[in-house]
Order: C-alpha cells, then structure tokens, then sequence
C-alpha cells in the first residue's frame, strides 16, 4: 500500500452506516484517530456483537440508532448532520441469513441501499463511498477473477441483493448525479474479510473463535471452497484511500466509479487452509469435523481482480495470509485475555500502516 497520511479527514464530517458492524465499526475507530467528527447510523449491536462495545465508539462518535429503510428517519439525520463525505456499509452481511430472511435481506440490501442515494440527492451530499460485496458479480464458476465491468447478478438471494443495490446506484448516477463534477460518488466490492471482533453467526472465524472459547466441537462446511481472504484493514484502508481522493476530486468522471478491493492472488486459500492455520497461529490442537450436511449451496470459487485500484487509486493490499491470520488471533486472543484492545487495534493499524 503507499504510504497514504489521510490528513484530508481531520476535522471533516463522516457519516458511516453500519457503524455498530464489523467493518463499519473499524473503519469508525479509524476516522476516529485521523481526527475526523464521525457520525454513526445503525441499528443497535447485535446480541453476541462486541467489536462497538469494546472499541468504546459510543464515547468517540455521535451515534443514532435507526434503520437504514426507515427513510424518513435517515433523510432527517443526514439533513440535519449534512456531513461531507458518506461511508455507507450498513447491510444483511450473512448469505446463510438470506435463506432464512429473505425479505429482510432484499429490503435491507436493495431498499436500505437507495434510501441511502435519496438522501444524497435530496441533501445534495458531495460525496459518497457506497459499499457492496464481491458477491455481487454473476458466479459463472470461472477460474479467473472478475473485473469491475463484469455482469452482475445471483443465484441466491444474498448476492442478487447486492447485484440490485449495484445497479441501483448505477441507475442513480447516471439519472443524477454524472454530468455534476462536484458530486462524486463510488462503490466498492471487497473479499472474504476477516480480522478481530467479527462475532457474526455462520462465518468461519467467528465460528472457529467461539468454538475455542466455549470449548465445543469445531464444525466446518464447504471445507475446500476457495475464497480471497484479506484482513478488514486492507479494504478499510481502499475506502480510506478513494474517499480521500474523491474529496479532493482527484478521480476524473471520465473513470466508472466501481472499485474491487481483494487480496493478490496468493491469499486465495480455502476454508479449512484457514481454520487450520487459525488453530496453528493460536498454538492449541484442536479437532476439525467437517459436516456432511449442507445448509445451502455456496459456491466453489469466487475471486476479484484488484488491478483498477492499484493503477488508478495506487491502492494494494499489504499483508500476506500469515500476517493477516496473525493479526487476527493476536486480536481474539487479547480479547479473551481481556486485554486493552483500543490499544492493540491501534497498535495494528500502525502495524499496517508501517508496511
């Protein structure tokens, strides 16, 4: 990663949805020591949900408590915040959970999502870093990666809630927003994320963590399916990065305002690679039993190219898969010992930075 300084933030007004979540609650703390005002909207941490808790962000940001599909609700925060820049990351983040919700994950996901362009609009909000996932892209079970421009779509109804929310920013910028060369605006899709504080169900860190912590069988599913797994710093840091420059209007309308972040190629590791080397990294010996039972079908491979972002943002990933399993354990590590984890998060992000 070049050695970006962020120095655009100080003092700047950010609003970030989803900031109780995983993501949004460490891009939050982020914010929060670059010296930015962060204003959250989520709704309330999820029970088992640690990460906003334990980074103390109810004493570093101004939090409001609301649903992203309540637009009344969220148009009055962002009319009356008017911030400079939105990080929008609130979603139904688990695919497992759109089997089960499906109305919640499209309603979230797709209704949530334009809620969020409204506001921008209607408050003719300058900026706006509006955030996806990977899952995005029509899985035709390449073996290469997919690019920016490739077709959108899903064969469940997680990723068909993303593919929507995608094109329904597309259809807003060029009804609105494209001829306007002061409002920018991008989205970004990222990999397989992982890192401390993650608690959500059905995610194969939290579930490896929560194994170890209450001492209990370790189940896995889809054992060799192969993800890109990068650290949640890495496309903390491309959001980071792309917001900046938007800012700063470095970013030429001429360029389609889509952006992958994921790892290079040698992160692509499967499921049980990863649970492996979290048990290895932790030091213990541990049992995997690998279930025969399918909860829904997921697909074998997926990776995203991240070539755009490293020629036109000079944005690339920093950490190898050793050192993105080693940041995390340390994480969950010092969270079961009940160490000073602000301390160490920060201590991390220096890390990262350093790099």
């Amino acid at each position: 990663m070049s050695h970006f300084k962020l120095q655009t933030y100080k003092k700047t007004k950010v609003l970030v949805t989803g900031s109780t979540g995983f993501k949004g609650a460490w891009l939050c703390f982020w914010l929060h020591l670059l010296g930015a005002k962060v204003i959250g909207v989520a709704l309330k941490p999820e029970k088992g949900s640690i990460i906003f808790r334990e980074f103390s962000l109810g004493k570093k940001i101004k939090q409001y408590i609301l649903d992203i599909r309540n637009f009344r609700n969220l148009n009055h925060v962002v009319k009356k915040e008017k911030p400079d820049i939105i990080f929008h990351l609130a979603a139904q983040s688990v695919v497992s959970e759109s089997f089960i919700n499906p109305l919640e994950t499209i309603s979230t996901n797709v209704l949530g999502s334009t809620n969020i362009l409204e506001a921008v609009k209607t408050n003719r909000i300058k900026h706006l870093v509006y955030i996806t996932s990977d899952k995005c892209y029509l899985n035709d079970s390449r073996k290469g990666s997919y690019l920016e421009n490739d077709i959108l779509g899903g064969k469940d109804l997680y990723s068909a809630s993303k593919a929507c929310a995608e094109l329904t920013f597309k259809a807003y910028y060029q009804s609105f927003f494209s001829k306007n060369k002061k409002i920018s605006l991008a989205t970004t899709r990222a990999g397989n994320v992982i890192g401390g504080g993650d608690m959500k169900k059905d995610r194969i860190v939290p579930d490896v963590i929560k194994s170890l912590k209450h001492k209990t069988p370790l189940i896995i599913r889809n054992p060799y399916a192969t993800r890109p797994w990068q650290h949640v710093l890495e496309p903390v840091s491309g959001y980071l990065k792309l917001g900046e420059l938007i800012i700063n209007q470095k970013i030429p309308n001429t360029i389609i305002p889509n952006w992958n972040f994921g790892p290079d190629i040698q992160n692509n590791k499967t499921v049980l690679q990863v649970v492996k080397n979290i048990i290895l990294s932790w030091g213990i010996k541990k049992q995997i039993i690998i279930s025969k039972t399918k909860k829904f079908k997921e697909d074998k491979l997926l990776m995203i190219s991240n070539k755009k972002a490293k020629k036109e943002l000079n944005w690339s990933p920093s950490l190898n898969f050793q050192e993105t399993i080693g940041l995390t354990v340390e994480w969950y590590k010092s969270y079961l010992m009940r160490n000073n984890l602000e301390k160490l998060t920060r201590k991390q992000i220096e890390f990262f930075y350093d790099k």
